[in-house]
């Protein structure tokens, strides 16, 4: 029979070895701890494919015009031509898109004349709604070379939150670019 020290060592030496799988399984079941996810925009599932308004093999930042451009929609715009512009040698894999409809706001058409690098694109209300479904389209979406929406970035309301949000923008961008090798 054994000792009651060997029957404790016994224990010691299995709670060495149980208790840290079991706290690791109790990590992944509670979800403690943050994923190895790098992106700062929003993953969009399921992904919409913009390949029914406009297929272009180039990256793209997209805004989709409101019927009123707010200081959202006003730094959205900003963010998307600047973001584009730091983007220095890698300027022609991407573009800046802007999406503009029927009811959309007619003021910020001219102030999108100033910004050369920013594409516009003609399209139906129904359209837009075929392609983004349950996606609000009030945000700057990073479209793939194989026209899949994947990433959404919010609208910021404040300017200074705005230029913050255009470095994510920029630095998820630079990412995607770097590891592609389409577009």
């Amino acid at each position: 029979m054994a000792s009651p020290s060997h029957r404790k060592t016994m224990l010691l030496v299995a709670a060495v070895f149980i208790l840290p799988v079991l706290l690791a399984k109790l990590a992944l079941e509670m979800d403690w701890f943050n994923r190895a996810s790098t992106n700062k925009g929003v993953l969009l599932e399921p992904i919409p494919n913009l390949s029914s308004l406009d297929s272009q093999h180039k990256w793209r930042l997209l805004y989709v015009l409101p019927e009123q451009c707010d200081a959202a929609c006003e730094n959205a715009l900003v963010a998307i031509n600047q973001v584009w512009v730091a983007l220095g040698r890698e300027q022609d894999r991407a573009e800046p898109l802007v999406i503009v409809m029927d009811n959309s706001d007619t003021k910020p058409r001219q102030h999108l004349g100033e910004m050369p690098g920013v594409r516009t694109m003609q399209a139906s209300q129904q359209n837009v709604n075929e392609v983004f479904k349950d996606v609000p389209t009030d945000g700057i979406f990073l479209v793939d070379t194989l026209d899949n929406v994947v990433l959404r970035y919010p609208p910021q309301v404040e300017q200074q939150q705005a230029v913050l949000h255009s470095r994510d923008i920029l630095a998820d961008l630079r990412k995607l670019l770097k590891l592609s090798r389409i577009g």
